[in-house]
């Protein structure tokens, strides 16, 4: 909902994005060059684990930055292949929107935004580790947005007494 100005006429609500840009990067292979032959042998099972966070800061004047870190670990037989982090950031402009509208953009769609170049990132990292390169998949950040409202608006179950 737009809010109203002094002469009586509606703001019209604005979303930019200023900038993009990476925060924080990190790569490591802690067990190589041994795990590059583990990986090899035809048995071998890799896992991978994905986690994904973000916060959003006000900078004022309806500047936002939100931070989209994106964490994947690779494993074999409990011992890490590579684990990298990126911590992907954009400045965005969010005005004129009321407070739920506004917490849905920083929430869902400026992460959106953001995970097409993390997602880039972090397959970069992993080709330069000497790693086959990874691809992550899209996501649905409406939904992740949409699930943690519900959570948060849940009470709390009592604590369980033994």
């Amino acid at each position: 909902m737009a809010e109203t100005l002094p002469n009586g006429q509606a703001e019209q609500p604005q979303l930019a994005l200023q900038k993009i840009y990476v925060r924080d990067v990190s790569f490591e292979a802690p067990n190589a060059p041994q795990v590059f032959q583990d990986l090899g042998q035809a048995n071998a099972q890799p896992q991978i684990q994905l986690n994904l966070g973000h916060k959003a800061t006000e900078l004022g004047q309806d500047a936002y930055e939100v931070v989209l870190t994106v964490t994947l670990t690779c494993t074999l037989e409990e011992r890490t292949v590579y684990l990298a982090e990126v911590q992907q950031a954009g400045i965005f402009t969010v005005a004129g929107f009321d407070t739920a509208n506004r917490d849905a953009i920083l929430g869902a769609y400026c992460p959106n935004m953001l995970f097409p170049y993390a997602g880039q990132a972090v397959t970069d990292l992993i080709q330069k580790g000497g790693f086959p390169p990874f691809f992550l998949q899209p996501i649905n950040f409406d939904a992740l947005y949409a699930e943690q409202q519900r959570r948060a608006s849940m009470p709390e179950a009592p604590a369980a007494h033994a």
